[in-house]
């Protein structure tokens, strides 16, 4: 029952609009011509100041949108967005941004003030305003909640202490790259700036009044007939238009007290601009024409309203339909299309809701591909294919040679080397205990001393169970090789890699700490960050493959392996850097297939 309410309220709403519409039309005509003045000179006249009336409006409209734009491409400049940035800018820097703002692309622009985020002020170089007259003008107060509008104020010059009310341009100034708190931007306007929209402003001063208010009713500028002063009706009239959230020509040929009045109202900054034609301009002797005119207006209401029926009825069908049809998807069933031959915009309609049925389906099964490959190729990405078997027989007999011969170094080596590939190995698991990730790490460590002799000591401390707690393999080694490789490149002797290993509110926490080189802090930041990213877009992060790929690595295949309950942190040190690895606890073996 609440579905065919749904349906029918299209049609009923669509011939409420449309006669509304009609009679509203009907109602100002007979208001523009009432009077009786020469047949149709009232007509022209009033058609004549309401179509100027307008078309100061649309200027009106594209001065704003000028404004919008020019104060959009200001965020956009380099400089600008680099005080938003940086603590601090270069005295240069700071002249070259005060001077920037006034050679942008606005004329009329009287004084300009720009607060960064950073409490500098950029002005004029005349205009000595510090931050605390800043915010004693009020003015931080005036851009309201809207962070991405440009705002139009008419109100008192707090700012500059020119004193008196002016129009002034506000506007946030957002970093383009980071989430800072943004900065203000504010310009202040002198009065030419309503003489570009007011067209042949001297002629109409010897016919019509035309009057700008702001938001609040206001009266911002107006111009009038010598010794004409307007009437107190006009004020309250356009003190109520003001009041009102309707944009556009809200007041077309409106007779009152005074004459015939017309509005327009910018939608944006809620500028009025009105004009009223005097009584001594309309004279009297349209009733005639009224009463022709409220004949016609009748019939087309009487064949608006059958044809309206008609049309509402062929249209209302198709929209049914396709209501009917993108409520019932339920995002799983793809085969209920929409079929329309109406020649109508409808169509393309319906056929671009088929095709977008079509991209999603496509893309869901593109993305379980995508993930079924990521998972098959990343969990196996470090399993090696070598004959175990082969392998430590030839290792066992190595290392038989090197005892014979007495050779320690030698012995230790492939001792070592033979628990890290054994670990390595693994007979194809992907977990381990954590004992094991620790013996294979220290086997690795070993090897590493030996290659480096006195470059590095290590300890490993575990507070956990380490044979009752499994984890993915192979997820130290490559933290302690990033610190051998990078964080020790500039000593020869002294280092130090310390592991840890806890549980902490039913997680299991790593962490290895060295206390080399510290890692730059620009790539811990770009390695922290890779967790809010999708698993197939984590390798574009470093395209280089330099730094941070074995990283990436690491955390692909923890989130393949634990979901996105994955922690890898990078904390930067003043000596050294240490990664802590929180994971879900894993407290059985995983099931070998």
């Amino acid at each position: 029952m609440r579905k065919r309410k749904m349906k029918s309220g299209i049609q009923a709403k669509y011939l409420k609009y449309m006669i509304s519409l009609l009679l509203l039309a009907l109602f100002l005509s007979s208001v523009g011509v009432w009077g009786y003045v020469q047949r149709n000179m009232t007509a022209v006249i009033v058609d004549k100041y309401e179509f100027m009336n307008e078309k100061m409006g649309l200027a009106l409209d594209e001065l704003y949108q000028k404004m919008d734009a020019v104060t959009a491409d200001c965020i956009m400049d380099d400089n600008v967005q680099k005080s938003l940035r940086n603590r601090n800018l270069a005295m240069t820097e700071k002249m070259a941004l005060s001077k920037y703002f006034s050679y942008i692309d606005l004329e009329h622009v009287a004084e300009y003030c720009y607060v960064d985020n950073k409490k500098n002020v950029y002005t004029k170089s005349y205009s000595k305003i510090t931050y605390q007259d800043f915010e004693e003008s009020g003015f931080a107060d005036m851009l309201g909640d809207d962070y991405a509008k440009t705002q139009w104020f008419w109100a008192e010059d707090t700012l500059f202490g020119k004193g008196g009310r002016s129009l002034f341009v506000g506007r946030y100034v957002h970093s383009m790259d980071y989430d800072h708190e943004p900065g203000m931007l504010f310009l202040k306007m002198n009065a030419a700036v309503f003489y570009d929209f007011v067209e042949d402003r001297g002629k109409m001063e010897d016919e019509i009044a035309v009057g700008i208010t702001a938001a609040d009713g206001s009266v911002c500028m107006s111009w009038c007939p010598q010794n004409y002063v307007f009437p107190e009706q006009v004020s309250e009239r356009v003190k109520e238009l003001a009041a009102s959230s309707e944009s556009g020509m809200i007041l077309q040929a409106e007779k009152i007290r005074g004459g015939v009045l017309s509005a327009y109202r910018q939608k944006d900054s809620g500028l009025i601009i009105f004009t009223l034609v005097p009584n001594e301009v309309l004279t009297s002797g349209l009733g005639q024409i009224f009463a022709v005119m409220v004949v016609i207006y009748l019939l087309v209401i009487a064949v608006a309203v059958v044809v309206s029926v008609f049309l509402s009825r062929i249209f209302t069908r198709p929209i049914r339909q396709i209501t009917e049809t993108m409520t019932s998807f339920d995002g799983k069933d793809f085969s209920k299309t929409i079929e329309l031959h109406t020649n109508t915009e409808l169509d393309q309609i319906g056929h671009s809701y088929n095709e977008m049925l079509g991209n999603i389906e496509q893309q869901l099964q593109e993305i379980k591909d995508q993930q079924n490959e990521l998972r098959t190729s990343e969990l196996n990405m470090l399993i090696n294919q070598t004959n175990p078997h082969f392998l430590y027989n030839t290792l066992d007999t190595i290392y038989m040679l090197a005892r014979i011969n007495g050779e320690e170094t030698t012995m230790r080596m492939i001792q070592a080397l033979s628990k890290y590939l054994r670990l390595s190995l693994s007979k194809g698991s992907d977990t381990v205990t954590v004992e094991d990730e620790l013996e294979n790490v220290r086997s690795y460590m070993e090897i590493q001393q030996i290659r480096n002799e006195n470059l590095f000591r290590y300890e490993i401390q575990s507070e956990v169970d380490t044979r009752k707690r499994w984890v993915m393999k192979l997820i130290l080694q490559p933290l302690v090789e990033n610190a051998v490789k990078y964080g020790f490149c500039d000593i020869f002797e002294g280092g130090l890699i310390r592991i840890r290993v806890w549980e902490e509110e039913g997680r299991l926490s790593f962490s290895v700490y060295n206390n080399g080189t510290p890692i730059q802090r620009e790539v811990a930041d770009q390695i922290n960050a890779l967790g809010k990213f999708p698993i197939s877009e984590m390798k574009n992060c470093f395209p280089d493959k330099k730094h941070g790929y074995g990283v990436v690595n690491i955390i692909t295949r923890l989130r393949l392996k634990y979901g996105e309950d994955v922690e890898l942190i990078y904390e930067v040190h003043q000596e050294g850097t240490q990664v802590l690895i929180r994971l879900p606890v894993d407290g059985t073996q995983e099931t070998e297939s």
